[in-house]
């Protein structure tokens, strides 16, 4: 029996200490903002917070979490009341095709637990390990910028600068 928290609410499971969490918030607890992406850590699909700190929940397994605080996307806001993360991912049109933007504010999140006011770099660097393949990487920083309470940047400099 593996005990945790989930979105503020105790939960328990019998499943196999080695499964990893993806597969326990997706398919006993209907928590489906993590995504199956890769199923490795490449691609940043499947982030959720554990203790506040972005993770790969289809690399952590159950045994890792017992006793530990799990958020996902659905503990951060509601359809009707998002989260501030959330609110800046919509202001921004973030989303394209919406495959990885549960992990893109999952990470932003845990970024911002660690770091309140993180430089232009930061941002990119924490952001560096999900992946968008629809190409919405300016939108995604913009909001991730909105979300830490930064002006918005010059983006022809931003682009100019990541190409060099």
């Amino acid at each position: 029996m593996t005990k945790f928290t989930v979105n503020d609410k105790p939960v328990s499971t019998e499943t196999a200490p080695d499964t990893p969490l993806l597969y326990v918030l997706r398919n006993e607890l209907e928590l489906n903002g993590a995504k199956f992406g890769c199923g490795l850590g490449q691609c940043g699909a499947c982030t959720v917070l554990l203790d506040g700190q972005a993770i790969f929940s289809c690399l952590t397994p159950l045994a890792a979490i017992e006793g530990r605080k799990v958020t996902t996307l659905e503990g951060l806001g509601t359809i009707d009341n998002p989260g501030p993360v959330q609110a800046a991912f919509i202001e921004e049109q973030a989303a394209q095709c919406g495959y990885c933007i549960p992990g893109m504010i999952m990470r932003t999140q845990g970024m911002l637990n660690e770091n309140p006011s993180p430089s232009e770099e930061e941002i990119r660097e924490h952001l560096n390990t999900n992946l968008c393949r629809c190409g919405t990487h300016m939108r995604i920083l913009r909001a991730a910028r909105r979300a830490a309470g930064k002006p918005p940047a010059d983006e022809a400099a931003l682009a100019e600068r990541s190409a060099t």
